[in-house]
């Protein structure tokens, strides 16, 4: 049990920064998946507007669906998409 708790205890010292630290990696982590595609063939690729994908490269927070569309058509791993942990690719 107290095992548990100082697990608790760690998550809760997430700071509001980290948090908002790791949502601003995330655009740029996009653009890496994307590499030399354009944001249209990206975007057509993945079923969603090119709108879509260009807010989320300018840093606005992608829906889930979109970030598990993503995560499924190219093999990404949500860990490293998310918070820069692990490999960029999932193995197959």
């Amino acid at each position: 049990m107290a095992a548990s708790a100082s697990r608790t205890s760690k998550s809760s010292r997430v700071t509001k920064a980290t948090i908002e630290r790791h949502k601003r990696q995330i655009a740029g982590r996009l653009a890496q998946i994307r590499g030399d595609r354009s944001q249209r063939a990206f975007a057509k690729e993945l079923g969603v507007f090119q709108q879509n994908v260009n807010r989320y490269e300018s840093g606005t927070m992608p829906h889930a669906d979109f970030l598990i569309t993503l995560s499924l058509k190219e093999g990404v791993s949500l860990d490293w998409l998310l918070l820069g942990k692990g490999r960029t690719r999932q193995r197959r």
